[in-house]
């Protein structure tokens, strides 16, 4: 075969090639427009039954040279293409995506930015027990200068004999505790029916680790105009974690904080695995701040401190901890509450290292 005979196969080889380009773009934007009409309709983007029907019909109408093995390879892979771009769009869509709003966004909570560049502290016990109780925890939080406070009124436990928390009567301490010393409260609220008048009490709504895919409640405080503080669930993805904060900001709410507390691990050396690298992948595909809760990820108390500096080193907006005046006697969580010299101790040494302005 001579060099021009070669030269004029290797141009047709170049058409092709050019051709199978076009229409493999062709059938992306086909895909994307299913995709679309798909998620109007609440349809699964991925249809097996469908699939297999145009593998078939590939198949019965394949004539070689090429073995059939190889084509049904070729064509899963476009037809996977096809499913990831459907994904992307869906990414480029939510309202929480950097791709969305460059910027981060910063919530003003009593005076205190979260999100702008400056560390923010959340301490409390885990249960709010009585107004000493209480009251004793807030004064060395705004001995410290510090501005929130965090509280249980509504305890899940794995156990339904354990402490649950005192409801209203808690909530309505936290709010006298909060007049008191002057601090922001971030309180958790596990049911939709206690949404509206948790209102009346707290200056943010949490969402915590076992509601973070209760898909109403995340639109009940969606459609509020208080702060959330949302926890990542502890068997869930950091993209069903992302699609969590949007279901509360598809409601019109974007005033959202989200809080890394561990996940669900085989380990059992700490109470979670505390999924630091999580810190860093929330900053970057969201525009929210980004805390982590050092207690619930470790649950012990000689751990806070060094998770506490592994958050902030890795770029958290905050740390939220427990604090209790007499962890021992605690009605919940005993084992992984900073009493408050321990507290002292912690927050000096926060200090010491420069994370604190105040």
């Amino acid at each position: 075969m001579s060099n021009k005979e070669l030269d004029v196969l290797r141009d047709q080889l170049d058409e092709i090639n050019l051709q199978l380009l076009h229409l493999i773009n062709q059938r992306a934007e086909l895909a994307q427009e299913i995709g679309r009409v798909k998620e109007k309709q609440g349809v699964n983007r991925y249809d097996p039954v469908r699939e297999r029907k145009m593998l078939d019909l590939i198949e019965e109408k394949h004539e070689g040279p090429l073995d059939l093995a190889s084509i049904k390879h070729i064509f899963k892979e476009i037809f996977k293409l096809g499913l990831d771009i459907q994904d992307e769009n869906k990414k480029k869509a939510l309202l929480v995506s950097r791709k969305q709003k460059q910027e981060d966004t910063i919530i003003n909570l009593n005076g205190e930015l979260i999100g702008n560049g400056v560390p923010s502290f959340i301490f409390g016990p885990c249960a709010v027990e009585s107004y000493e109780q209480t009251a004793a925890v807030a004064a060395a939080i705004k001995a410290k200068g510090l501005k929130l406070m965090r509280g249980g009124a509504y305890k899940p436990r794995t156990s339904p004999y354990d402490f649950q928390g005192l409801g209203l009567e808690g909530l309505q301490i936290l709010k006298r505790v909060a007049d008191e010393y002057g601090l922001a409260v971030i309180s958790e609220i596990v049911s939709t029916d206690d949404i509206e008048t948790a209102l009346d009490y707290i200056d943010v709504i949490q969402i915590g680790a076992r509601n973070a895919q209760n898909f109403d409640l995340l639109k009940a405080a969606g459609s509020t105009k208080k702060p959330v503080l949302l926890k990542r669930g502890m068997s869930e993805t950091i993209d069903e974690y992302i699609h969590a904060a949007e279901y509360i900001m598809a409601q019109g709410n974007s005033n959202i904080i989200l809080c890394e507390r561990g996940i669900r691990t085989y380990e059992k050396a700490t109470r979670n695995t505390l999924d630091i690298t999580a810190v860093p992948i929330l900053k970057q595909e969201t525009h929210l701040p980004v805390l982590v809760d050092v207690t619930h990820s470790t649950g012990r108390r000689d751990l806070l401190l060094p998770a506490a500096k592994a958050a902030l080193a890795i770029g958290a907006d905050g740390v939220m901890a427990e604090v209790h005046p007499d962890p021992a006697v605690a009605l919940s969580d005993s084992a992984q509450q900073m009493d408050l010299k321990q507290f002292d101790a912690f927050y000096d040494e926060i200090k010491r290292l420069n994370w604190v302005t105040v």
